[in-house]
Formats: C-alpha cells, sequence, structure tokens
C-alpha cells in the first residue's frame, strides 16, 4: 500500500490471480459416438426407427416403382403411370391399414389371430377352384377381383402364420407347456405345413420359402431344442430338396448361380444375368434417375423381383446401400421391440414380423446379386405389387403399436409437447414452453430405460 503525491489516501493495487487451467478440449469423435449412443438407447429409438424406415422404404419404391414400370407400361399399350398408379392406390390403403393396426390393443390384434388364419385358409383352397383361381406365370397362386385386381391369398397366409403362431405359443407358455416337445410342435408345425402344402400346390416356392422361415422365427424364439430345431430343419431342407430336383424350371434356377452369360449352357439365365448388368453399370452413383437401360425389355420383371437391380442401375452403390441401411434398421427395430418386452405375445409377433420382413428382403436382393436362386419374391414394401404391400405394412402397423407398448415408450410420448397450442398438464405439473417438443430428461429415464 502506497500513499499518492496530493496526499490522498492510499492506493491499493490490484493482486493477480494465477490464470485457471483451461479444461481439457474433448474429442469431437468421442463426444460424437457419446451423443449417438444415448439418442440409441432412448426409449422411442425403436419407434421412430419402424415408422421412418418403413415410410421411406415405401415412398423410395414407389419412385422406382414409377420409373422402372414405364416402359413395361407402354409396351402392353398401358399409360406410362398405370403401375404406379395402382401401387400408390395399394399404399393409400396400406397406410390406413398401418394406421389402425398401430393403433389397436394388443388383445384385439390376438381376438383377430383365428378369423385371420381361417380367411387366409379359405382364400388359398379358392385358389385351387378352377374358375377362381388364375395362374401368374405358371403359379397358381391368384384370385381374380375384376377388372385388373387381383390378389394374392399366401401373402396374408404370412401374416396369419405370424399372429396365430404368436398366439398359440403365448398361452402355451402361460400354462407351462413349451418344456415339452410335443406342445412346442403341435399344432404349430402342422398348421405351418398345411400352408405350405396349399402354396405349394400353386407352385410358389418363394412364398413357401419365407413361411418356412417364419416358423423356424417362432421356435427359436420359444426356446426350441437343438435337437428339435435341427429335426424340423432337416424335413424341411429334404422336402425342399425333393421339390427343387422334380422341378426343371426350380433345377434351372438353381443352376443359374454365379452365371454370368445370359447362354452359359443348357439353361437360359437371362434375368439373372441382366440383373447382373444393371447393378455392374450404375456406379457410385448411377445413370440417373430414370435412365436405365436394361428396363427396355432387357431385364425382365423390373418392377416387381428385380427392382433392386433398377435402383442399383439408376442410384448406383449408393441408393443400393440406402436401401440396405433401411432394411437394417428396421430388422435391428423389430429385435429391440421382441428382446424388452416382457409380453410373450408381442415377442413371438415381434419376432415374427422381424423374422418375415428380412429373410424376404435377403432372398430377394440375394437373388439380385446372383448369391441365392431366383425366387420370385418381392422386396417388401419396395417391389410392385398390392397383395405383398397391404400384409407387409398391416405387420408393421403392429411392430409401431408393440414398440408404443413399452412401459418407457409410454411415459416418452406421453410426456411430448405438442407443437402449437397449449400443453395439457396432469395434476399439479407444472406447464412447459409451447414451443418446445423436449422432453423431462429426468422422468424419461427414470421409467426403466435400459
Amino acid at each position: 500500500m502506497s500513499s499518492s503525491r496530493t496526499g490522498g489516501p492510499p492506493v491499493q493495487r490490484a493482486v493477480r490471480r494465477p490464470a485457471a487451467p483451461r479444461p481439457p478440449r474433448e474429442n469431437p469423435l468421442r463426444t460424437l459416438h457419446t451423443r449417438a449412443r444415448r439418442a440409441w438407447d432412448r426409449p422411442l429409438t425403436a419407434y421412430y426407427l419402424i415408422l421412418g424406415g418403413s415410410a421411406l422404404i415405401t415412398v423410395l419404391g414407389l419412385v422406382m416403382v414409377y420409373s422402372a414400370s414405364q416402359i413395361t407400361a407402354l409396351q402392353m399399350s398401358l399409360p406410362g403411370s398405370y403401375f404406379f398408379r395402382k401401387q400408390l392406390l395399394a399404399a393409400v390403403i396400406g397406410a390406413v391399414l398401418l394406421l389402425v393396426a398401430s393403433r389397436m390393443p394388443v388383445r384385439l390384434h390376438r381376438a383377430l389371430a383365428y378369423p385371420i388364419l381361417a380367411g387366409a385358409v379359405f382364400l388359398m383352397v379358392l385358389v385351387q377352384v378352377p374358375g377362381i383361381g388364375v395362374a401368374v406365370n405358371g403359379n397358381q397362386n391368384w384370385i381374380a377381383l375384376g377388372g385388373s385386381f387381383q390378389i394374392q391369398p399366401s401373402e396374408f397366409g404370412k401374416l396369419a402364420l405370424v399372429l396365430w403362431g404368436a398366439d398359440l405359443l403365448a398361452r402355451k407358455q402361460d400354462k407351462r407347456l413349451l418344456t415339452q416337445w410335443k406342445h412346442m410342435l403341435v399344432p404349430l408345425v402342422p398348421a405351418a405345413f398345411m400352408l405350405l402344402g396349399l402354396i405349394m400346390l400353386g407352385g410358389d416356392m418363394g412364398t413357401a420359402i419365407i413361411l418356412t422361415a417364419i416358423l423356424f422365427g417362432l421356435l427359436w424364439l420359444a426356446g426350441a431344442p437343438t435337437r428339435l430345431f435341427a429335426g424340423v430343419l432337416s424335413v424341411a431342407a429334404l422336402l425342399g430338396v425333393i421339390l427343387i430336383r422334380t422341378s426343371p424350371n426350380r433345377m434351372a434356377r438353381l443352376s443359374c448361380l454365379g452365371a454370368t452369360e445370359p447362354q452359359s449352357g443348357p439353361v437360359d439365365c437371362w434375368q439373372a444375368v441382366h440383373g447382373i448388368y444393371a447393378l455392374a453399370s450404375g456406379g457410385i452413383f448411377g445413370s440417373g434417375l430414370g435412365a436405365s437401360v436394361e428396363k427396355w425389355g432387357q431385364l425382365p420383371e423390373a418392377h416387381t423381383d428385380f427392382i433392386f437391380a433398377v435402383t442399383g442401375e439408376e442410384l448406383g452403390l449408393a441408393g443400393t446401400l440406402s436401401v440396405l441401411a433401411l432394411f437394417a434398421a428396421l430388422g435391428y427395430a423389430g429385435i429391440r421391440v421382441a428382446g424388452r418386452t416382457e409380453d410373450p405375445f408381442v415377442r413371438y409377433a415381434a419376432g415374427g414380423v422381424t423374422t418375415w420382413i428380412t429373410a424376404q428382403a435377403v432372398i430377394n436382393i440375394g437373388a439380385v446379386l446372383g448369391l441365392l436362386p431366383i425366387a420370385g419374391v418381392p422386396l417388401p414394401l419396395f417391389s410392385y405389387g398390392g397383395s405383398a404391400l397391404l400384409p407387409t405394412m398391416f405387420a408393421i402397423g403392429l411392430l409401431i403399436a408393440f414398440a408404443r407398448e413399452d412401459p418407457a415408450a409410454r411415459m416418452a410420448l406421453a410426456m411430448r409437447q405438442p407443437r402449437f397450442g397449449k400443453k395439457r398438464t396432469r395434476g399439479s405439473q407444472r406447464p412447459r414452453r409451447w414451443n418446445t417438443m423436449r422432453r423431462r430428461a429426468t422422468a424419461a429415464r427414470s421409467s426403466g430405460e435400459r
């Protein structure tokens, strides 16, 4: 302390404090990973993945159906948007079914299991009645509804097997009967073989493979022992070998695996090889939407079974990887819903739907890539075909309903604020700002989030 020269009060000098150490700089990659992991573990992750993933696949499928089907429609002397308009109508009806299924309670889904199974079996029997059933590409699996509209009952058989099988296994689990192999197999396996027999009467091997995959998925979720699982798999494989060996058409499809020339031998592999040509000519970003060359009569079924090849040609590797990522996200969300529930019916039904969609996507894409035989199954939610789209969208609605039934997701949905208008308060809860959609982190994480 020193006095001023003017005789004033002494001036106190400020004491310098040591500078505080700077906090260590956070690793941006680690910060991004932490935020992504927190977002991934939120209760509504599966809900948004199912809703958003299925919507994106359906919309992109509509775009590709319009692009891939124009030439086919013009060759049939039809308007260029003919197939697109039919697919759009099916998508609108499917969206209504999805909304209804997502709002239905679980007990109502279980109540619909037996009526849907009975209806599917009745329609599949009608297919074999002369004058009612219609043959398409050598397979008699269709019923004419009048005009250009047809229905394929075997597609609804997939939904029937999922709902009925899940309800059956859930009731047996409640009674502690699944520990006995007889109760695990009967009547699930005989009913599934009945559906498979009705399908194979029409010659549809691809749909039969999907139903077999659903059956194995249900048995695996029910905890079938390895020897029992292997026994059923062996019987199914033996039947499959017999059906393939006794059909020249199926043997021809099997011999086209890895073919690089349309006429590499006594078998014509035109469709398989031109699917590879379409994928190979797409490059990384494709030739552009609508600029496919293979769809000009070179690639059969460009808008149905081989729409993934046209996608690779027009949108390139980026487009095909995006489709694969959407299906992977949808499959992960279905597994997450099945794994986090305590309700056995929800677990079996969610697992069955996930097995159905994933197996069908793998079989379709594997056939286009030349890794699997051409089975004639559409790409779920993506290929043209209303009979395949309607039950699939209803199944997606099932997954959405199951995702909403999770306790943590139910609480998170209840705490969401409307974007506009006043916030609805409950009890003594303080109202929050009307222009925010944030949820209280403490309340959302205290609901049993895993």
